[in-house]
């Protein structure tokens, strides 16, 4: 990697795609000051251009980042590059939905970001971002990149919206409960009520001893609130992104600081009962060199079973690429 005119470690960072997912992640990068350079790109160079350079006006009042718009060639030297191009997701349709309109683009801007840029980790974000987690992993394969180099965002979001509406159910700031969606990130994903805890305490007991119902009816709401949360937010304003912005600004801090870091993103994971291969969630090491060893869970009975059927969803995706 190159260095800066102050002799410290250039820690450039990358965003293909510079809609409403892209630049609110540069932005989230900014706020939190995590990296050196952020360049934008966009198939529109004059959205990446009026992107980079409003993100770039929030620096005064932030952190002390280059935030630029580029062409393929200026991710040299780039620590990550997130890939966020892509059409967006309609209002009532389903991610998976989008896989015909998003695989063709994905085929072609994954070699060129790895032509400029070959030891950079990739953070997929477009949806439906298993399956174009598991296209970008393929393409870069073929150019002898390990699979853990390209991970996605996965169920990160999910996995926040349910820590959210924990927090709110039980009266605990977030950051102290633990609990992880995993599998798809779309309709079949499994909340993993089985291993919550608050606090270290199993989130049943917690709620016992807090005199906080957490009975089938309030499960159900809280599912219904994170299973349903994108096609409530599309409905409403036309588009997510805060929250993944911010869910991809958190990857690229455990990539660029090597944090391995537990995170809820996608990559191929091999031996899927009857499928092979396919890429989803489950929370894994993440760190310098990408997507590390996932975590083993234990899950139970009625979790691992949806577990494997969100799986195979994905899986049946994939298979319907070739």
């Amino acid at each position: 990697m190159g260095r800066d005119r102050e002799g410290g470690t250039k820690l450039k960072v990358g965003i293909v795609g510079s809609g409403l997912v892209g630049s609110t992640a540069a932005y989230a990068l900014v706020m939190r000051g995590i990296g050196r350079q952020i360049v934008l790109i966009d198939a529109r160079r004059e959205r990446a251009q009026a992107e980079a350079d409003d993100v770039l006006h929030a620096v005064p009042f932030a952190h002390p980042l280059d935030v630029r718009a580029g062409d393929y060639s200026d991710l040299a030297g780039a620590t990550a590059v997130i890939l966020a191009a892509g059409v967006a997701q309609k209002p009532g349709e389903t991610r998976l939905e989008l896989l015909s309109r998003n695989a063709a683009i994905f085929r072609e801007i994954v070699p060129r970001t790895l032509d400029a840029a070959p030891d950079a980790v990739l953070v997929v974000a477009t949806n439906p971002v298993d399956v174009m987690t598991h296209i970008a992993a393929q393409a870069a394969a073929a150019r002898g990149v390990r699979s853990g180099r390209v991970l996605g965002s996965g169920t990160m979001l999910d996995t926040a919206r349910f820590r959210a509406l924990l927090s709110r159910h039980v009266g605990v700031d977030a950051q102290h409960v633990h609990a992880y969606v995993v599998g798809e990130h779309g309709d079949s994903e499994v909340l993993t009520w089985s291993v919550a805890t608050v606090g270290g305490v199993p989130l049943a007991e917690f709620c016992r001893m807090r005199g906080a119902p957490l009975d089938l009816t309030h499960r159900r709401h809280i599912d219904l609130g994170v299973r349903r949360a994108a096609y409530s937010i599309i409905a409403g304003k036309g588009a997510t992104y805060y929250g993944v912005g911010s869910a991809l600004c958190r990857i690229v801090d455990a990539i660029l600081h090597d944090q391995r870091a537990v995170l809820t993103v996608c990559a191929p994971v091999e031996g899927v009962r009857g499928l092979g291969n396919a890429t989803f969630s489950l929370p894994r090491l993440v760190g310098g060199s990408g997507a590390g060893d996932f975590l083993p869970m234990p899950l139970d009975v009625d979790e691992q079973s949806a577990l494997e059927r969100s799986a195979a969803v994905v899986g049946q995706a994939i298979q319907s690429l070739t």
